[in-house]
């Protein structure tokens, strides 16, 4: 269950809950539920009604008053501070991340408490409402018997940061923590929903044993650099025209520079029937922190049977890690001796085994040790989880379509992915939802002063954590190379690099850029499995991960420079001007 932040001894607030969280709310002392979250807001999330039913089945009152993400109104206001005056307490109110049930409940309560109290009293609960100060004092004003409300609130006393990064993921802390090495009194802040932070590349090792899920996890606030103030709430829209955020609450945060890095998001609900099965049925997935475990349970079990590993139509996150838990699995049954009984079908959505074609033949000899069956053009579509059967939209050299019926025992599923709504709704992204980017700079080509990194950036290279600790040193450059008023010197060659976890003890480390282009670190055939490279993936990335990238400590990172200073995008047009007067 999510934390629950108490704002006083009569409510509390919360990020989204499951219907499964309704005893235990009730096991705590609440008597009232409200969700302040409209359906079909989010992916995942569960609906009214199945929350409905788990909170009366436990005896707490429930009520749904559901207010648009970035559009509170005097109605919604209103509506609330009434449900507040007739429910009885303790009551917890929750949606996405809290913060609008927080804001709701300050709001609610402004018309006869100092803004000042209500402010501080949100902080102490980790929820920053400073943004709605002057609508506060509107509220405050008018039940002193001031002018009347005005019906569009504004929000004047907009905050403004020297950098806004959207995003505490692995591409925010590194790009923070780069920017500050380089000037430490740099106004910086992280909008961050989330509480905890995840070392995902560890989860393909959790699946097959070699990780305790526990070492994949941080607190937040250990891995946001000290310096950066972090904003725990979420991002509703951009106004990049006026260089403001706004956030769910419709509170705005301005910048002289923003930076975009929230990750991508995973698309459960394009394959029909799935997540009604995930972690139970022999439905796995090592994309997820809760399922990576059950992964390494149904490896160890299965002794005989069918082994379905998935992988969708590409961008994804880590494009060998659908097939690394392929091979770890095979590996591991290999061992015991059970391999012989087991059929391993791997049923890619993509037409080649790997995008890189240097590293297929030696992954292609794992392929044949394992004996496994290679099925391209397979995208999964369907999951029945009791039945044991799962659907395959096949695709053959002509461009006709099918549908493939196969049954498992055990299937491993990597679901489709995309870029967040808020980015794919906003006017930063391309025409296919990720954020639009140029791929040497990684700025946006309309606006001069943002840029991108990591998993939501639309330029091609591999979606990895590696691929970060190489972008972070450049984003940081260009941000402030612009908000000196030059342009962008620092370009980014598309590096990235997936381990191929081959086996118990050995990983082919393919490293690579823009153009499928090899670029080993180490001057060593990155073709070829190594037992040094399943160190360095097992034992040393971890830390660098933690104690370096996220800190700001640029390991083999040095960024490349152009060989002249480009023009910043503003002073094009002037500066064309001169040249021809002086023409």
């Amino acid at each position: 269950m999510q934390t629950l932040k108490r704002l006083t001894p009569f409510i509390s607030v919360a990020a989204q809950l499951d219907p499964a969280d309704m005893a235990l709310l009730a096991g705590s002392g609440f008597r009232c539920v409200i969700n302040n979250r409209p359906d079909n807001e989010g992916e995942g999330q569960p609906s009214s009604n199945a929350i409905r039913a788990a909170a009366e089945q436990s005896g707490l009152e429930y009520h749904h008053l559901p207010v648009v993400s970035g559009q509170i109104s005097d109605t919604d206001v209103a509506a609330f501070r009434a449900l507040l005056e007739r429910v009885k307490g303790p009551v917890l109110a929750f949606c996405r991340t809290g913060t609008r049930s927080a804001s709701l409940w300050a709001l609610a309560e402004a018309h006869h408490l100092d803004p000042d109290e209500l402010i501080q009293t949100a902080r102490q609960a980790d929820y920053d409402l400073t943004a709605l100060r002057p609508r506060l004092e509107q509220y405050w004003q008018y039940a002193a018997g001031g002018p009347p409300l005005s019906p569009t609130p504004t929000f004047s006393a907009t905050p403004r940061y020297d950098v806004l990064v959207v995003g505490g993921g692995a591409a925010g802390c590194a790009v923070t923590a780069s920017l500050l090495k380089r000037d430490p009194d740099l106004r910086i802040a992280i909008i961050e929903p989330r509480e905890q932070h995840y070392y995902q590349p560890g989860w393909t090792l959790v699946g097959a044993g070699v990780f305790d899920r526990a070492n994949t996890e941080r607190a937040m606030s250990r891995c946001i650099p000290t310096k950066a103030q972090w904003i725990r709430a979420a991002v509703e829209a951009f106004d990049p025209e006026h260089q403001q955020v706004v956030l769910e609450d419709g509170s705005r945060i301005g910048y002289r520079s923003l930076v975009v890095c929230p990750g991508l998001s995973l698309d459960w609900d394009a394959i029909e029937g799935v997540r009604d099965s995930l972690g139970k049925f022999g439905v796995t997935s090592n994309y997820a922190f809760e399922l990576a475990p059950y992964t390494w349970q149904l490896v160890q079990h299965l002794r005989h049977g069918r082994a379905l590993f998935t992988q969708p139509p590409m961008p994804i996150k880590c494009a060998g890690a659908p097939q690394k838990a392929m091979y770890l699995s095979c590996d591991h049954w290999l061992k015991g001796s059970v391999l012989k009984d087991i059929q391993v079908d791997f049923c890619s959505a993509g037409a080649v085994l790997f995008g890189v074609a240097e590293f297929v033949p030696g992954l292609m000899r794992y392929v044949e040790r394992y004996g496994a069956m290679l099925n391209f053009n397979n995208n999964l579509i369907a999951v029945d989880g009791p039945a044991r059967k799962a659907w395959f939209k096949v695709t053959d050299g002509t461009g006709q379509s099918s549908t493939v019926e196969r049954e498992f025992d055990l299937l491993h599923v990597v679901p489709p992915q995309h870029a967040p709504d808020f980015i794919r709704q906003s006017p930063l992204s391309n025409a296919d939802g990720w954020f639009e980017a140029e791929h040497e700079t990684l700025r946006h080509p309309r606006f001069g002063n943002i840029f991108s990194l990591g998993d939501v950036c639309s330029a091609p290279n591999a979606k990895t954590a590696a691929a970060v600790r190489k972008q972070a040193p450049v984003v940081a450059e260009n941000v402030l190379s612009v908000l000196r008023g030059k342009g962008p010197q620092a370009i980014y060659d598309g590096y990235g690099s997936c381990p191929l976890t081959v086996e118990f003890g050995k990983v082919i480390l393919a490293e690579f850029g823009y153009g499928g282009k090899l670029l080993p670190t180490f001057p060593l055939d990155p073709r070829v499995p190594r037992r040094l490279a399943w160190k360095l993936k097992t034992r040393w990335m971890p830390s660098i991960y933690f104690d370096m990238m996220l800190r700001g400590h640029e390991w083999l990172a040095e960024p490349k420079h152009l060989d002249f200073e480009p023009r910043p995008a503003e002073a094009v047009n002037a500066c064309d001007f001169t040249q021809e007067k002086k023409g």
